[in-house]
Formats: C-alpha cells, structure tokens, sequence
C-alpha cells in the first residue's frame, strides 16, 4: 500500500478509536502521571480542558459524518461546563477540585474559539472585555481570573475575583501547593488567547514578545504548563495559520530546530506526541522541508491495533515537571489532526 493508502487506513482507525473512547456525556479521558510515557502511576483525571483540546484537534475532520457527531457531543458538553460569564473551569464538575482552582484564561481561550468554529454562541456575555481587563501593565494577559491591586470596571472580573475571599483557606492551600502565582504570565497561554482575538492593537505586545521569546531561544521555558518546545511550536503556528501574520518572524528559526530534531527512523523530538506536533507546525508555517515524509510515516508505523497512538504528557503542573496531563485520545486528536493536515496538503499538489 502506498502511503497515501497508508494515511487514510491510519484516520480512519484513529477516528473509530476515539468514536468507541469518547463517554457518553461528550468527555475524552484525560490522565495524570509523573513520567512523561506515563508508564508508572497513572490517575483518571476528569478535565473539561483535555475535551477542547481533543475537539480542536478534530475540526480539520468535521467532513466526516461520524467525526462531526463527535465534535458535537464535546461542544455540547463544553457549552454546559461553561460558567456565569463566559468562563471555563480546568476540572469537570465531578472533579474534587473544580470548585478549588481559580477560573483561567487558557479554558476561555480554547473553549471559545472551538465554540465559535462550529457556530455556536452560547456566552452569556462577551468574555473578551473580562480578557482585556485582566492584563498587565506591558499587555501581556495573566493566567487566572483573581483579585489584583489594579482598578477596572470589569464586573465580571470582579465577580469571579471575588471567589477567593469566599474561601480563603481553600485558596491558600491551593497556592501554596501549587507551583502556579497569582501573577503568572505564561506565554503559551497568551499564543491561545492571540488565536482566539486574532492579531489586534490589544494582542500586539503579546506577539512582539513570543517574536522575541523564540529569538532567544526561551520556548522551553516561558510558560508553566506548556513546558515541551515542540508544543510551543505547534501553538504558534496555529495562531499563525489562523491569520496572525505578525508572527512570521518565528517560522525560520522554528523550522530550523525542528530538523534539526529528526531522527533516523523519522521521530521528530522524543515521542510520538512531538512528532506529530512537529507535522502539524510545518504544514500550518507551509514549509516544505524532506523530513516531513518520513515524519508522517513514523506516526503510521506508531499507531496501536485499536487506531489510537501512545499516551505522553502533553501539558504540566509547574517548572518542576512533578506531574503532568495526558491520554491516548490527545496524542490521538494530535495525530490525526497532523494526517489531516498532510492528507491535504497532498490532495491539493495531486
């Protein structure tokens, strides 16, 4: 079979895999591990967070009759996990913790462009002034919705700030535990939110530093939960590819580093998981580099009997790397969203 015939025999089992592994209510499992295979302990997590990802990563497939039902029961099950005002908590609401983490920018941001991608307007009101109002002084967007020594008008930051002083010794446990601040500005969330506003006067400082974090070579280590580099690609480019050209500047040292990470049996990075995210950034910065075939190849020749591709740690709890988040149905909704994108590209040079 040629690798044409390869590639469609791959999404079509990574489609039926994730057909049979979505739950009823429209949630995708999500784990907690120590080890980046996730191969030693290893917990059902239940993330509101790892259903978007996983929705998002689908959308290139909606076509499909099947695939579209899929995207439908997570959007459903976003829409009604979403909170007074526009807002997503990390943890589903049968998770211990949903009520104790603070609201996040990066849930907003990536629930609500999928959200908006399928058409679907279900916000109580505009979640993009309650964005605006919880910046720095230099532009940048915090990570989380709290109580901050700066004046706005934003009765909706307001309101969610003031859940900390409803609970005080819950949240000060929870930053005492966590490696997270109060203050965090973590630039893989601010890629999300870029993508979800677009390219603006308000996202301009935003990009003018992720231009100049990849320049230094900091994509490893400017964000606390995005702490994988080829992760940090991929989130660029696809703010890229959505029509934040400004960001050009990032695509040639990208590329660059990205062959520079191939390895003989066509692995891009470590694992599978970077491998596909190194696929999808080269075709969303339309670079046309020779590793990109025998990448593609590499993720056909890694896809399990069932049509599903190994779990590995996609996001982090902190610098430390002491835990992390992950599945077999994200780094499945990565490969497939990277076949898509070269099944395509291939479609439109027949």
């Amino acid at each position: 079979m040629n690798q044409l015939g390869q590639l469609e025999a791959a999404i079509n089992k990574g489609v039926q895999y994730l057909e049979q592994h979505q739950y009823p209510n429209g949630e995708f499992c999500c784990y907690i591990a120590a080890d980046e295979p996730m191969q030693g302990w290893c917990i059902t997590d239940s993330t509101v967070f790892a259903t978007m990802v996983v929705a998002s990563c689908l959308l290139p497939l909606n076509e499909r009759p099947e695939v579209d039902a899929m995207i439908t029961r997570a959007t459903d099950y976003i829409a009604g996990q979403m909170h007074r005002g526009g807002v997503w908590p990390v943890f589903s609401e049968r998770h211990p913790w949903h009520h104790m983490v603070p609201y996040d920018a990066d849930s907003l941001a990536y629930a609500s462009a999928l959200l908006e991608a399928r058409g679907v307007r279900c916000f109580e009101e505009s979640n993009v002034p309650l964005l605006l109002a919880n910046r720095s002084q230099q532009g940048l967007f915090y990570t989380w919705f709290i109580l901050r020594p700066r004046w706005h008008t934003n009765r909706t930051h307001w309101r969610l700030a003031i859940k900390e002083i409803s609970q005080p010794i819950t949240s000060f446990f929870f930053w005492r535990a966590n490696e997270c601040t109060r203050a965090d500005i973590d630039l893989g969330i601010n890629t999300n939110i870029v993508y979800y506003l677009g390219e603006t006067e308000q996202t301009r400082p935003v990009i003018v530093a992720l231009i100049q974090t990849i320049a230094e070579g900091r994509e490893g280590n400017c964000d606390k939960w995005y702490r994988n580099p080829y992760n940090m690609y991929y989130l660029l480019s696809r703010a890229y590819k959505r029509g934040v050209v400004s960001l050009e500047p990032v695509i040639q040292p990208i590329v660059e580093r990205i062959v520079a990470g191939v390895q003989p049996d066509g692995r891009i990075g470590k694992s599978v998981l970077d491998t596909a995210f190194a696929i999808s950034t080269l075709l969303n910065f339309g670079a046309d580099v020779p590793p990109l075939t025998n990448a593609v190849s590499y993720l056909i020749a890694k896809q399990g009997e069932a049509g599903e591709w190994p779990r590995w740690l996609f996001y982090y709890g902190g610098p430390k790397l002491l835990q992390g988040w992950g599945s077999e149905e994200l780094t499945t909704g990565f490969c497939l969203e990277a076949l898509a994108g070269y099944r395509q590209k291939k479609q439109l040079l027949a």
